[in-house]
Order: C-alpha cells, then structure tokens, then sequence
C-alpha cells in the first residue's frame, strides 16, 4: 500500500532533500522546484515512508527501482525540458521521474516494458494530476515510431549501446540523455541530432542503473 497523505513532515523532509541536491551541483531551478512539488513517498510502498527522502534508490518490484533523487535531477538538468516539450521516456517504473517531466510542462510518452508494473500505474490516483503524461506497454527499444518526433528522449535504464531507433525518433535539433555500459557502471551521455544522419555526444559523469531489457513481460 502507498501512503498518499502529504504532511508538513513530508514537506519538511523535500525541503532538506532539495538542499543536499544543490550542493551536489543540481542548478536548475525549475528541475529543484519540481522535486520540491512532487510527495517521492506516494512513489513507494509505506513501509519506506520514513526514509522516502533520503536520496537513494529504493525497490519497486519486479527487479526495479525508483531512480536516486540526485539522479532522475541530474538526468532532467541535461535534458534542458522546456514547456511543451514532446519528451519520449524509457522506463516508466514508478513514475516518479514521468512526474517531474511533466511538472515541468513536458507532454510525456512514457514506456514500460512490465506489465506488471504498468497496470500497478493504471491505478495510481496521484498520476491523475497529470494529463500531460500518457503510459504504454511495450518494449523501449522500439520506441514510439506512430507519436514520433520527440523533442527529447530519456532512457532510465543502462543500454548497451545507443538504440538507433530511438535516434531516428528524436527530433533534428532534440537531444537524448541515456546512460551507456562501462563495465559495473555506466557513462552518463548527451546526444544532440544535429542532422538527419548525425549526432554530437557529450559524456558526464558515471552512475549505476537496471539494465535496459529487450521485449515486453508479460
């Protein structure tokens, strides 16, 4: 069970939250106002309530998690989301990082290839403060081909290389964020389709993320 009752406790916890992000170099205010916003503890069962905030990842079930705060913070900073950004995201998950794109006005396409994970989502009352946010099943690596172009695209999982289908989905001029095996952990990049047959990468910092998985569970 989710416990979706949001206390001045809770409240004073994000604000503390909000604080260690800045001083890890989170800059972007409007990615810091968003996390602000969203209750991360409606995210998870109740049994993590008390440590809902500190800035780890936590199980969902399914051999997933809910990204570390500093992360899904970081990974939206580069992603530079403007209002009324058409964002593509990989691995919906808990939600959580579907959230904070659309609180920052994005129209989010997220994909989730568990099924299981996707009808505990259907069900998930505070998602419904998100029109801007629309789910499917389905295997991440085909991206959505019938909503492309993207403006940008987030990938939440460690692939093995950049899916080219993706790439051919992202708008001319849009950008990518995905995190790229190196060994035990993956190298944070940003690509930019710069033309119809090139991109520009830049490479940031390393992180630890679930394997990125071909296919749908059913």
């Amino acid at each position: 069970m989710r416990n979706l009752e949001d206390t001045y406790r809770h409240k004073g916890l994000r604000n503390q939250l909000v604080q260690q992000l800045k001083q890890k170099g989170i800059t972007n205010e409007a990615v810091l106002n968003a996390i602000q916003q969203i209750p991360r503890h409606f995210f998870l069962d109740s049994a993590f309530d008390k440590i809902a905030y500190e800035d780890r990842a936590f199980p969902i079930g399914e051999g997933q998690t809910i990204s570390q705060p500093y992360t899904v913070a970081y990974q939206t900073q580069l992603l530079q989301v403007a209002k009324s950004d058409k964002v593509l995201e990989i691995g919906t998950g808990s939600m959580y990082q579907a959230c904070v794109l659309a609180e920052l006005g994005a129209w989010v396409y997220t994909i989730e290839r568990q099924k299981k994970i996707f009808d505990t989502n259907k069900t998930f009352a505070f998602k419904n403060k998100y029109p801007n946010i629309k789910c499917f099943f389905g295997d991440g690596y085909e991206g959505l081909p019938t909503f492309a172009p993207f403006d940008k695209i987030l990938i939440t999982a460690a692939a093995p290389f950049i899916p080219p289908k993706l790439v051919e989905q992202l708008k001319i001029g849009g950008l990518m964020v995905i995190p790229i095996n190196e060994g035990n952990s993956q190298r944070m990049l940003r690509i930019t389709k710069v033309s119809a047959d090139a991109c520009k990468e830049e490479s940031f910092d390393l992180f630890s993320f679930v394997p990125m998985l071909t296919g749908k569970k059913l």
